[in-house]
């Protein structure tokens, strides 16, 4: 809700914020934006005036995107600039021309203009709207011109409907028209601009005289010129204000109206909002601003103190004020340094009726405002004596009289009296006046400010009464004494109360300390919420610590109801009137329940958790732990930081969603395809020579009918090889597949593998590379068998006839190792580490449409999955053997197995 503004800053210095906020465009593209109030007010011609002297002085100057609507003398100004082409993009059979982001991001001109900000682009484009385009050309250092009516503005729609009964549905929000670096107004008259439409500059006859009569009528011109024109003064004033605090210049300007309104926790604070908001409503919507001052020697955390204060500021928020609060001990310098830095041009302060000791006890802000303020107006609201004071929302206890620390103030200073009565038998002209000096700081650093003039007054009295002559009186006989009682009394006073200011201050700063702590032990522990729910739970414990009260927090659940997740110090049952209070903060963002406008007679006070793009959820307080605006203040900071971590789980969430339902896309995509091509092209053939026998069998030559059975015999071998395949892979997957643990020989697994590949190896040359003698390891047979055949089969797919497949086997200290090498195009160096995956395939087989292309891309995933099940690894990489014609090419497969493999322990 508010804001905490530091008053401790030199003057003539820097805003801080300004520069961050300047400093953090970095080599950010500049926005203009040629403002109008309605089409045919001369946007675009200007543009492109000024486009033209533009590129006159500089050059690179590119047009983007312009529309002309067939005006001649706008067209006429594109001579001598270069047009980009148009991206053309299909919809509902109809072909779209819209502005090629891609290409302008590709040119990077030095200016770009781009017409209709608002515009909306057609589906299929990377933004839905232009203005979106803009930014990310923004973003990439380019400079931007572009147009905008001011009926596309985000806030003015309703406004628009209600003065010309057209709801405006391409809209910009008003941060990116807050985010232009200049704004030029394109204004003439309304009767100018029916003018040119009665000539036919703007529409063509027909559609001039239909508009003439509808939306421009020249009161909604007139009404629009208004608009326009204040949006435009609002804009440069912003730009002012930050242009002064940038260079560190203290106002107040008077280019246009700021208002700062004053409050205090008092029955006052409610009716000066009230007029602050009057005063905007008089200067023409001027901005507004309602402050409160906490000054740390007065810290008071009274429920009931506070209760008016909480109040006002969610007031001042309902009727589209801003709200701060201020820290400072001089009051009136925090408001004055404040109202200089943000240009503040009118300011609004109460002045109540005080009447006896408080009147001349206390100075009033107000006079003191007004003499130390220079340049600003000064508003003083008094105060009603038939208005009763409003009650607060909640009643909590009355403020108490803080006697204990009065009481150890008077015991003090009675210690401090038998001490000096001592002291005084024993020792001759001892200082006396110090013992009780020490009595007044002693109590002003235990019990705070109060205390300690407390103490200083009865110091000074005790020591009048007691050892000043004549004694036992309040009589001072000496004129010496007169003069050393005076100095005491103001010394004492003066001491005792900066001590009290000091350990006030102290105490405030120790609190602020321990909030800014515990805001960053909660934002520690929400950022490592993995979950929603984790998060709303975190978020109900911090925010019941932070405000001593009970917390509830509801999320969504399925159907778009809301539901309570979690809840500190437990998870509460919330009643029907609870749960209405809730559904509507949830639906409309705004607060609900006690101490609200809506729905009051609930048990609990609801706030939305805003997050970055959407509504989050909901929490629900006890009306005592909002009573005091500090706590309202930490309680929503929490509440700002778990809205972001519940959204940032949920967007985890969805991220791992996504990337499942991604894989789980592409490995069906895969499957299928296997499906359609690599099993029915084998059921194909089978079924076609089937049928041929059947058909014309008897008729045949033999060697005709013995290559259709061989036909049949190769594809059904193939056809069971890739359900083999995908049965392999599903054991893998599922976790069935258990292998044995027998000792063998990988010669003779080699050699039944190359025995299981024979007939297919065609043309093909197998070598074997086998030393005499090597280890036994301990592997299933049966699969590592399986491994070699998919490995050899990959080989033979990928390599021509006549190539050279070499089959070695070696070990070395640890491990025995089976290489696989051929001749083929090889595997690219890119690829080596993803050959593994399931349905990898190379998509040059795959386009040949070959032997190559008929695998199912299961066959190196499955010996991946068989070698590790044993215990091994299992890699590609280059070729070492040379071709003939010196080139290299081919890939080698490696597989390693342990000699002492007996648990299945992958290598190291």
């Amino acid at each position: 809700m508010a804001s905490d503004e530091s008053q401790f800053r030199e003057a003539g210095r820097p805003d801080p914020d300004a520069l961050l906020s300047s400093a953090g465009r970095g080599k950010r593209g500049r926005l203009k934006i040629f403002l109008g109030m309605a089409p045919g007010v001369g946007k675009t011609y200007e543009m492109l005036t000024q486009g033209r002297r533009a590129q006159a002085e500089h050059g690179e100057v590119l047009v983007g995107v312009v529309e002309t609507h067939g005006r001649r003398e706008t067209e006429a100004l594109l001579d001598g600039l270069e047009v980009m082409a148009r991206r053309p993009i299909e919809h509902r059979g109809r072909i779209l021309m819209e502005f090629d982001l891609d290409a302008a991001l590709a040119c990077k001109p030095r200016l770009l203009l781009v017409d209709e900000y608002a515009h909306s682009n057609a589906p299929g484009s990377r933004h839905p709207k232009r203005w979106q385009d803009v930014e990310e050309l923004l973003q990439a250092g380019i400079d931007v011109w572009t147009t905008l009516n001011v009926q596309h503005l985000e806030s003015l729609v309703e406004v628009i409907w209600k003065i010309t009964g057209v709801r405006q549905r391409e809209t910009v929000p008003d941060s990116a028209l807050s985010r232009a670096d200049e704004i030029e107004l394109i204004d003439i008259t309304p009767t100018e601009l029916r003018q040119r439409m009665d000539e036919g500059k703007v529409y063509l006859p027909e559609t001039a005289r239909l508009a003439a009569s509808n939306f421009f009528k020249p009161e909604n011109l007139t009404a629009l010129r208004e608009l326009a024109l204040r949006r435009a003064a609002q804009t440069v004033d912003d730009q002012l204000s930050q242009a002064m605090k940038r260079a560190g210049v203290e106002g107040p300007w008077a280019a246009g109206e700021r208002i700062l309104v004053l409050i205090g926790p008092d029955a006052m604070a409610g009716p000066l909002v009230r007029a602050g908001r009057r005063l905007s409503d008089m200067m023409m919507d001027a901005p507004w601003t309602v402050a409160h001052v906490e000054r740390p020697n007065r810290a008071d955390g009274d429920p009931g103190r506070s209760a008016p204060l909480v109040e006002a500021l969610k007031l001042a928020e309902q009727l589209g004020g801003a709200t701060v609060v201020l820290n400072g001990d001089d009051l009136v310098g925090a408001v004055l340094d404040y109202a200089r830095r943000n240009n503040v041009t009118q300011i609004v302060v109460g002045k109540s009726h005080r009447r006896g000791w408080r009147a001349w006890l206390r100075r009033s802000l107000a006079p003191e405002l007004l003499k130390a303020q220079n340049g600003a107006a000064l508003h003083i609201i008094t105060e009603t004596a038939a208005t009763p004071a409003t009650a607060p929302a909640f009643a909590g206890p009355k403020p108490s009289f803080h006697w204990r620390g009065h009481v150890g103030a008077v015991a003090m200073v009675c210690a401090a009296i038998g001490l000096a009565e001592l002291l005084d038998q024993h020792v001759e002209n001892a200082n006396l006046a110090m013992l009780f000096m020490v009595s007044a700081l002693g109590s002003g650093l235990a019990f705070g400010l109060w205390p300690a003039v407390t103490a200083a007054a009865l110091a000074a009295f005790a020591y009048n009464f007691f050892f000043l002559q004549p004694r036992l009186t309040v009589w001072i006989g000496h004129p010496a004494d007169l003069l050393t009682f005076l100095v005491f009394f103001a010394v004492a006073m003066t001491t005792g109360s900066l001590t009290g200011r000091v350990r006030d201050q102290a105490t405030a700063t120790a609190r602020r300390a321990s909030a800014i702590t515990a805001l960053l032990a909660a934002s520690r522990r929400l950022s490592g919420a993995a979950r929603k729910e984790d998060a709303a739970a975190i978020l109900a414990e911090q925010v019941s610590a932070a405000t001593s009260g009970k917390v509830v927090v509801l999320l969504p659940a399925e159907g778009g109801e809301i539901a309570a997740i979690a809840g500190a110090p437990e998870l509460e049952p919330l009643s029907t009137a609870d749960m209405t209070a809730a559904r509507w903060t949830w639906n409309r963002g705004e607060p609900a329940g006690a101490g609200t406008g809506t729905l009051p007679n609930a048990g609990w006070t609801f706030r939305a958790l805003q997050g970055v793009r959407l509504r989050s959820g909901v929490v629900g307080f006890e009306p005592s732990a909002l009573a005091t605006a500090e706590n309202e203040r930490f309680a929503l900071a929490l509440l700002d930081q778990g809205a972001i971590a519940i959204e940032r789980a949920e967007l985890a969430a969805a991220a791992v969603d996504a990337e499942a339902l991604r894989r789980s896309d592409r490995l069906r995509a895969a499957l299928l395809n296997s499906v359609s091509h690599d099993l029915r092209t084998p059921l194909a053939t089978v079924l076609g020579s089937a049928t041929t026998l059947i058909d014309y069998g008897e008729g045949m030559k033999p060697v005709v009918r013995d290559d259709l059975l061989l036909s049949i015999r190769e594809e059904a071998e193939r056809l069971n090889r890739y359900v083999g395949d995908l049965l392999d892979m599903t054991k893998l997957e599922g976790g069935a597949l258990l292998a044995r643990r027998d000792w063998i020989d990988v010669r003779d697994v080699v050699a039944a593998a190359l025995a299981r590949v024979s007939r297919r190896l065609g043309q093909r040359r197998a070598l074997r590379d086998f030393p005499a003698e090597l280890s036994m390891v301990r592997a299933d047979p049966v699969l590592l068998e399986q491994v070699l055949v998919n490995i050899l089969e990959n080989a033979i797919a990928y390599s021509e006839d006549g190539a050279l497949i070499e089959t070695a086997a070696y070990e070395d200290r640890g491990n025995v190792v089976i290489s696989i090498e051929d001749e083929g195009r090889g595997i690219p160096t890119a690829e080596l580490e993803r050959v593994f995956e399931k349905f990898r395939r190379l998509e040059e087989a795959i386009d040949r449409g070959g032997e190559r292309g008929k695998g199912a891309g299961l066959g190196l995933a499955i010996a991946k999955g068989f070698v590790e099940a044993m215990g091994g690894r299992i890699a590609a990489a280059s070729p070492i053997r040379e071709r003939p014609d010196g080139s290299k090419g081919g890939t080698r497969i490696l597989i390693s197995l342990r000699k002492d493999i007996a648990g299945g322990e992958p290598n190291a």
